[in-house]
């Protein structure tokens, strides 16, 4: 199997190196990652202006790509050959912080899987539920353990898998959940400060997320331990209020 990783933490994150080591073992590897951080870019495409990419090498010796443009691009280049044939299996990560309900429409790892199946082509998104250290391995671990199974039994080219790990060792991961998406609860601030010309300026900012960890959800999983396994496909259409919108007689 031919699979493309990438991320939005940067080619230099350890979280990338650790993800490409575990799938080398499934075929050929091709990285091709953004120069810089991009965590929270959604799903963000380059349309007026140049892509660079440099060949670079990673601390393990291997090669790679590194580009100044978005998750998506990166993805976007590999699809249009910048890297020789298609890929068959986008992965995504492996992520420093979770992706869990709504946070999948800001993140850059999960835009870079979005962008994959934009392009037919399945993929997974990985996420490490810590923002201050993680443990790859376990992740690491079930992202090669993952994209085994899709190559056994293959995946609509339409769908990808948003995967959260719980940052502790394997011994203490107590299994694996296919969930839904949760309620994400966001506690952003405004914070206003002043530049030395008495400018005003501002930061978005404010404590972690939290969530409604109601069971059968991404966060009900990875607060009790559980990495969290949630099919997730473009299609956001609300069918439930379809019929509804229909008995208004909308007209011009």
């Amino acid at each position: 199997m031919r699979i493309l990783v990438t991320n939005d933490d940067g080619i230099d994150s350890e979280g990338l190196l650790a993800l490409k080591r575990s799938l080398s073992s499934l075929g050929e590897v091709v990285v091709i990652a953004p120069n810089h951080n991009w965590s929270a870019a959604g799903h963000t495409k380059t349309m007026h202006k140049p892509l660079r990419v440099s060949r670079v090498t990673l601390p393990d010796g291997d090669s790679g790509y590194s580009s100044d443009g978005t998750p998506s691009d990166c993805v976007a280049l590999a699809m249009l050959g910048l890297a020789g044939d298609r890929p068959e299996l986008v992965v995504s990560g492996i992520n420093k912080g979770a992706n869990l309900g709504g946070d999948i429409t800001y993140s850059g790892t999960v835009a870079a899987a979005m962008e994959s199946i934009v392009n037919n082509v399945p993929a997974i998104a990985i996420s490490l539920a810590s923002y201050v250290e993680w443990q790859f391995e376990a992740a690491a671990e079930f992202a090669a353990t993952l994209a085994s199974r899709i190559q056994e039994h293959g995946m609509e080219p339409s769908v990808l898998l948003n995967v959260n790990v719980p940052n502790v060792a394997k011994s203490e991961i107590k299994g694996i959940m296919v969930t839904r998406l949760g309620k994400r609860i966001y506690q952003d601030k405004l914070i206003e400060r002043q530049d030395p010309f008495g400018r005003n300026y501002y930061w978005i900012g404010g404590d972690e997320p939290s969530g409604n960890a109601e069971e059968g959800t991404d966060i009900w999983a990875l607060a009790n331990e559980y990495i969290s396994v949630t099919p997730i496909h473009m299609d956001l259409t609300n069918y439930a209020i379809m019929d509804k919108l229909k008995s208004w007689n909308l007209q011009l």
